[in-house]
């Protein structure tokens, strides 16, 4: 349990201390995907939804979601973020979007955590203003891209 960061030699749960940590800039960039059909995403693209803008209502939402992060994910720390950015990419083959979140904070802990509840609710969002057209959508491959800064280093995901 050594390496368990939030378990403490007891086995019980704790808030990690990051005070005596250096402030450092931190960055992570996550991402998740909407699979989904080729005449969803068109539609997706072209605006011709029922409930309005699919990509600007993800985007706000991913902000929105980084913002919260410490209110959703048990034991986060409420760190003041200096930007959240959201880049939506539509893919022909195999038609999905590709959501990208990348936060970033001047802080003593990292934003590893924001960028994936980033990326991750705005493929919900994006799943929940496109439904009234496809039901059989799948949201996958959310993962971390990459992060820099802080004691453990910078990371980096083989494949991206």
């Amino acid at each position: 349990m050594d390496d368990l960061t939030h378990i403490d030699s007891s086995g019980d749960v704790h808030m990690v201390d990051v005070g005596s940590k250096p402030t450092s800039h931190r960055e992570a960039v996550a991402e998740a995907t909407v699979y989904m059909s080729l005449d969803t995403l068109r539609k997706i693209r072209q605006g011709n939804l029922p409930k309005g803008s699919v990509i600007s209502a993800a985007k706000l939402a991913g902000i929105m979601a980084a913002k919260r992060t410490w209110e959703l994910i048990p034991l986060c720390h409420n760190i003041s973020l200096s930007s959240v950015d959201l880049d939506l990419q539509f893919i022909e083959d195999p038609p999905s979007i590709r959501v990208v979140s990348t936060v970033r904070t001047e802080a003593q802990t990292g934003v590893e955590m924001e960028a994936l509840t980033a990326a991750s609710v705005a493929a919900l969002t994006i799943y929940d203003m496109s439904k009234a057209v496809e039901r059989g959508m799948v949201i996958g491959d959310i993962r971390l891209l990459k992060k820099t800064g802080g004691v453990h280093g910078d990371y980096k995901a083989e494949t991206e």
